[in-house]
Formats: structure tokens, C-alpha cells, sequence
């Protein structure tokens, strides 16, 4: 498993996911919220399923 989620596409997603766990615990938009679960885990473990299949990688390469 290689990493290929880094920086400011990181930070956004477990931005994401806990605003909409948040929303979701306070009662404000319900149980999709509960959504917020994938963007928070692949924040937090670097990696996104789907960036290998189109070709992505937010990491920065070093030289």
C-alpha cells in the first residue's frame, strides 16, 4: 500500500469528516452524515483507494 494522500488534501479531509461527524451527532443533517467515516480514515492513514485507479498522488516527490 503505497501513500498517496498529502498536504493540504490531507488536512481537508479529515476537515471534512469530522464537520460531518460533528453534523451528524448534533442532529443537523442526519445519518448520512456518518459518510464523514471515509474521508476522516484516509486522512488519517494517507491513502485514498481510488487515487490508484485515476492516476493520483497529492504526495509531494522527493528529488
Amino acid at each position: 500500500m503505497k501513500l498517496n494522500v498529502g498536504g493540504i488534501d490531507k488536512i481537508s479531509r479529515i476537515t471534512v469528516g469530522v464537520v460531518l461527524i460533528a453534523l451528524t451527532l448534533t442532529d443537523v443533517i442526519g445519518m448520512w452524515g456518518w459518510v464523514g467515516i471515509v474521508p476522516l480514515a484516509t486522512g488519517l492513514i494517507s491513502w485514498c483507494p481510488l487515487y490508484p485507479l485515476a492516476g493520483f498522488d497529492t504526495r509531494r516527490t522527493e528529488k
